[in-house]
C-alpha cells in the first residue's frame, strides 16, 4: 500500500498562502507611497474590482510602480491604478520560494485555471505496475495515491526516463509488453522471449512463482538505486572466481561494467517516491537566515526559517549560582538542524493531482542548469547527513555556488542486450 495515504493533516501555518503584508491603495496616492515598498523579490496579490491579480517579481517597488503608477499617455502597458484597492505581498529569498508561494496563491485564487496559468510540466516517472497479475514497468507522468503500484523519480525528461527504464530492464527478464496477459501455450511470444530477455509468462514459459521472483529482483533494483543488483553480480563474480570458473566470472564482470554507466548517471533525487524524504535549503529574505523546505510523501512543506547564529537563551539564575550574567545553552549546528527538521509538521493528505504539481515544482528547480540552493536526502533509516547539511547551509547563506550533482543524459546510446 502506498504511504501517500498514510499522511495526516498538516498545520495551516506552513501550507496556506497567507501574505505577510497588507496595504490599502487609492488612485490618489502619489509616488511617495511606492517609496515605502521594498526593492526586493516578492509574491503579491492586487485586489479590487474584478478578479485578483497574482504574480511574482524580483523587485516589488519597481513592478508596482509600473502597474499602479500614474499612466503615461499613448502606452499599452497594463495599468490597474483605478481598480486596485488592496495590496498583499510576501518577500521571498529565492526563485524556489517564489514559485511555491505563487503556486499556493494561484491555486487558492483560481482553483479551475491555476494549472494553465502556472504551466507546470509533470515530472517523468518510472512506474512499476504491481497491481497487474503479471507486473511490468512503464514511464508515466501520472501519479495515483492508492493501490500497490510504485513510482520512481523524478527524471528530467521523458526521453531520459525511457532510456533509464530500458537500460535497467535489460538486466532482468520482466515483460516489456503492455497488454494484460492471458497465458496461452500456443501464443508465439515476442522478440524478447526469443532473445531470452523475458521469462515469457504469455505462453507459460515460466511459473507464476518464477515471474514474481524476477519482479521482486527488479523492484529491489529500483528501491536501492541499483545497489541490490551490483551486490548480486559482485557475489556471483567472486563465487565464480573462487570456483575457478573464469569464463563465467568474466561474463558477470562484463555485466557489472554495463551496469556502472547506467547507475553513474542516475541523480540522487531519483528514488522510490513514497520513500523520498528531502530537505531543500534556500536563501532567505533575512540575510542572517536560510529557508528550509521539506519534500515528503510527494509534497512540499515550508518555508521554515533557520537562523545561522542562534539567538541567546537565558538560563535561570539558580543554575548560574546567583550570577546576573546571561548564558547560552551550548548546542551544535548539527543538533540544531536535526531539531528543526523534527519540528516540520505532519504532511496533509493530498490528491494525486496535487502531489503531481508539487513534484513538478521540485523537478523544475532540481534540473535547472544553474539552480540556487541545495538539497539533502534522508537514508532508508530516516537519518540525515547532518554534517553535509551544515556545510550546505553555510554555502547557501554566503551565496556560494552549490555543489553540482551529476546530470542524467538521455543522449548516450543504450547498452546492448545482455
Amino acid at each position: 500500500m502506498s504511504s501517500f495515504s498514510n499522511a495526516i493533516r498538516a498545520s495551516a501555518h506552513y501550507n496556506e498562502a497567507v501574505p505577510a503584508h497588507k496595504l490599502s491603495f487609492s488612485p490618489e496616492y502619489g509616488e511617495s507611497f511606492f517609496q515605502e515598498l521594498p526593492t526586493a523579490a516578492a509574491v503579491f496579490v492586487l485586489r479590487g474590482e474584478g478578479e485578483p491579480y497574482v504574480s511574482k517579481t524580483a523587485n516589488l517597488r519597481r513592478r508596482l510602480q509600473r502597474i499602479l503608477g500614474a499612466p503615461k499617455e499613448q502606452t499599452k502597458r497594463l495599468n490597474l491604478r483605478n481598480v486596485v484597492r488592496e495590496i498583499e505581498f510576501t518577500r521571498t529569498g529565492s526563485e524556489f520560494e517564489s514559485q511555491l508561494l505563487l503556486y499556493r496563491l494561484l491555486r487558492e485564487s483560481f482553483p479551475k485555471t491555476y494549472s494553465a496559468r502556472l504551466r507546470l510540466r509533470p515530472a517523468p516517472l518510472v512506474k512499476l505496475h504491481l497491481e497487474n497479475e503479471y507486473p511490468r514497468a512503464s514511464v508515466t507522468t501520472r501519479l495515483s495515491s492508492h493501490g500497490s503500484n510504485l513510482f520512481y523519480g523524478p527524471l528530467p525528461s521523458r526521453a531520459a526516463a525511457e532510456k533509464f527504464a530500458s537500460d535497467a530492464l535489460d538486466f532482468f527478464k520482466m515483460r516489456r509488453c503492455v497488454d494484460d496477459l492471458h497465458p496461452d501455450p500456443s501464443f508465439p511470444g515476442c522478440v524478447y522471449s526469443e532473445m531470452k530477455m523475458c521469462l515469457a509468462p504469455c505462453f507459460n514459459g515460466c511459473t507464476d512463482e518464477e515471474y514474481r521472483a524476477e519482479v521482486a529482483r527488479a523492484q529491489s533494483f529500483f528501491d536501492t538505486s541499483g545497489e541490490s543488483l551490483t551486490r548480486e553480480l559482485s557475489e556471483q563474480r567472486d563465487r565464480a572466481s573462487a570456483e575457478l570458473a573464469f569464463e563465467e566470472a568474466a561474463a558477470v564482470h562484463a555485466k557489472l561494467d554495463k551496469l556502472k554507466p547506467v547507475l553513474s548517471q542516475l541523480p540522487e533525487v531519483v528514488q522510490r517516491l513514497d520513500q523520498l524524504d528531502a530537505i531543500v535549503v534556500q536563501p532567505s529574505s533575512d540575510p542572517s537566515a536560510v529557508c528550509l523546505f521539506r519534500f515528503q510523501h510527494a509534497q512540499i512543506t515550508g518555508p521554515v526559517e533557520f537562523r545561522i547564529e542562534r539567538r541567546p537563551e537565558a538560563l535561570p539564575a539558580d543554575v548560574l549560582g546567583g550570577a546576573a550574567e546571561r548564558a547560552v545553552k551550548p548546542q551544535t549546528m548539527e543538533s540544531r538542524v536535526e531539531e528543526i527538521i523534527a519540528k516540520f509538521p505532519a504532511i496533509a493528505v493530498a490528491s494525486a493531482g496535487e502531489c503531481t504539481e508539487h513534484l513538478a515544482i521540485l523537478n523544475r528547480w532540481y534540473y535547472r542548469s544553474h539552480r540556487m540552493g541545495e538539497i539533502f536526502f534522508a537514508d532508508q533509516n530516516g537519518s540525515w547527513p547532518l554534517r553535509r547539511m551544515v556545510r550546505g547551509i553555510g554555502r547557501v547563506s554566503k551565496g556560494e555556488q552549490s555543489q553540482e550533482l551529476p546530470s542524467f543524459s538521455a543522449t548516450q546510446p543504450a547498452s546492448p542486450p545482455s
